[in-house]
């Protein structure tokens, strides 16, 4: 049972992996190759394409008359974020928050959270309140772009992406290549775990929140794996916050334009759940700037318990 359904689960999964990482590598070295600083190119090209996996999935659940999926990725991938690949990547290896600015942009992510929940509570996602989290993305780059780069920040881009992209052609090639495995790999994903949560009766915003977020997320806790090996934790940690902001102004608010979201319900227990995991995340590192083995297990415990909730 579900052989065909869980086939084009796990080759939407693959599909999105593999898109995620031809349009980030060859995004950024042409980006750098038309003289981008990396602090512009990893705001900017790097922050989309780590994302294109959820921004897929989400329009493309959208698109096939199914909003609880689309909305219910975007609310799961939050969660997924600081509940699952944090939490996993902290109980590898404890992550120290040296960075400045995640004082400042740890609370505006639980604001996000909160303004989700402000969006979302008559039931309807606008073309206006989309254009208005897409205003904002914007606004919140700019204010960045006005952070001076540390010299680290060059080396380390220079040593993952290179300093200029060669066969320029072929990167232009890998790239749409890998915009077109995201298109496939979102449609088989979503088209598999709506096909089950019809069949058993669960909900598509369970769906969307659990098979379908955590699957469009698992490029995310592979480099979090990695990172935190590489005891790179100011970069798991922006990437993750990054990432959770990216999610409700850039992606909800793509979709929403593309496609008004009409929900079944408002905010519930699910948006609530990603919320107090934002304040718990930001309360742990805002503390002792440090999110250790104890903090990293009530955070995946906290998960966990989401999880089954929202199945409940």
């Amino acid at each position: 049972m579900f052989q065909a359904e869980i086939f084009l689960i796990l080759l939407g999964v693959l599909l999105l992996y593999l898109g995620g990482e031809l349009l980030v590598k060859n995004a950024a070295l042409l980006a750098r190759a038309v003289g981008l600083s990396p602090l512009v190119v990893g705001l900017t090209v790097v922050a989309f394409g780590t994302s294109a996996p959820e921004l897929a999935a989400t329009l493309a659940a959208a698109l096939r008359g199914t909003p609880e999926v689309a909305y219910g990725n975007v609310v799961g991938s939050n969660a997924a974020n600081l509940g699952l690949i944090l939490a996993i990547a902290a109980l590898i290896r404890p992550i120290r928050a040296k960075a400045l600015f995640l004082r400042r942009e740890l609370p505006f992510m639980v604001a996000v959270a909160l303004l989700l929940w402000y969006v979302v509570a008559d039931g309807v996602v606008s073309r206006l309140e989309g254009g208005f989290l897409l205003a904002l993305l914007v606004l919140y780059l700019l204010v960045l772009l006005t952070d001076r780069e540390p010299p680290e920040v060059e080396e380390e881009f220079a040593a993952e992406f290179g300093r200029a992209a060669r066969y320029v052609a072929l990167r232009v090639l890998l790239l749409a290549l890998g915009v077109l495995f995201l298109a496939l790999g979102a449609s088989s994903l979503v088209e598999g775990a709506v096909a089950i949560a019809r069949y058993l009766g669960v909900s598509e915003r369970a769906i969307g929140l659990t098979v379908v977020a955590v699957g469009t997320s698992l490029p995310e806790l592979a480099a979090a794996v990695v990172a935190a090996l590489r005891r790179e934790g100011d970069i798991l940690l922006g990437n993750v916050v990054g990432s959770n902001v990216f999610n409700v102004l850039g992606i909800l608010g793509t979709v929403a334009v593309v496609r008004p979201l009409f929900l079944e319900r408002g905010p519930g227990p699910d948006l609530w759940g990603m919320v107090a995991l934002s304040f718990v995340a930001w309360l742990f590192l805002w503390t002792g700037m440090r999110l250790g083995r104890r903090e990293a297990a009530v955070l995946l415990a906290f998960y966990v318990f989401y999880v089954v909730a929202a199945f409940g």
